[in-house]
């Protein structure tokens, strides 16, 4: 679909290269598909991970590489505009280096991305739950959602990209991992985009996505549905929904932006 510059506006925002692919791969796609502009936000270049085997990269390498394969995967699923913050990677566990994302001061992360919510004016925000228990991804999500108190320009919706308990549980076998099921708010069938995330998540051939280690049924579990919890404004109730995009003013302001910030 033509993207033209009256479209809505998606914000993606996460914490390392591949989780705009792995995670929200299929949201972008699917923004790009109903006409949306999307920018994607993401906090470091992805110092820490594992070179995959055969790439042939050393950890050196990695920084410029992972960030050659988020630009490359960005553009497959129609992403208009990357913003790199410049933080270093966190690792999972371990004192936070100088520089690193769960050593940055909350403020300062926050007023990052309250500017940036600003400037692209979004009418959806999307972000990761972090209920992989990834300190980095816990660091964006508490950022994100902090920063919709400091706009003035309030998106329409807010929403966490959710790792279903159910799935991750069949996965892992902890039963404390992902977002419990009661919780999403949206289910959206995505499988006939099925055949774009993964050429997005083959994109980032440094890395081993996890999907691999699934067998098909549970591939298609994690993939073939994107799930979402709505947490601004907070969720009504009633049934699970079936799209996350919402009706919004032509001018871009989200719809009742003045009466919900009121209320929050």
């Amino acid at each position: 679909m033509d993207i033209t510059p009256t479209a809505p506006r998606l914000l993606v925002v996460v914490a390392h290269p591949d989780d705009e692919a792995f995670g929200c791969g299929s949201v972008l796609a699917h923004a790009t598909a109903h006409g949306f502009r999307s920018t994607v936000v993401c906090a470091t270049r992805g110092e820490l991970g594992e070179p995959a085997p055969g790439s042939g990269l050393t950890r050196t390498d990695l920084p410029a590489a992972r960030e050659r394969e988020l630009r490359a995967a960005c553009a497959l699923l129609g992403v208009e505009r990357v913003e790199l913050l410049g933080y270093r990677d966190s690792g999972v566990d371990g004192d936070p280096e100088p520089g690193s994302l769960a050593a940055a001061e909350p403020d300062r992360l926050r007023e990052q991305v309250a500017r940036l919510v600003e400037e692209v004016r979004p009418d959806v925000v999307v972000t990761l739950d972090a209920s992989d228990g990834h300190r980095d991804h816990a660091a964006m999500r508490d950022a994100t959602l902090a920063a919709l108190d400091d706009v003035s320009h309030r998106p329409a919706v807010t929403y966490l990209f959710c790792l279903a308990r159910s799935l991750m549980t069949a996965f892992t076998a902890v039963d404390t991992l992902g977002t419990p099921d009661e919780e999403i708010t949206h289910l959206v069938d995505v499988a006939d985009l099925l055949d774009l995330r993964w050429r997005a998540i083959r994109t980032h051939a440094s890395q081993v996505p996890p999907f691999d280690a699934m067998d098909p049924a549970l591939q298609r579990g994690f993939l073939a549905v994107d799930r979402l919890r709505q947490v601004d404004p907070p969720w009504p109730g009633g049934p699970v929904a079936d799209s996350w995009i919402p009706a919004v003013g032509t001018d871009h302001d989200p719809v009742h932006h003045t009466e919900r910030k009121a209320l929050r």
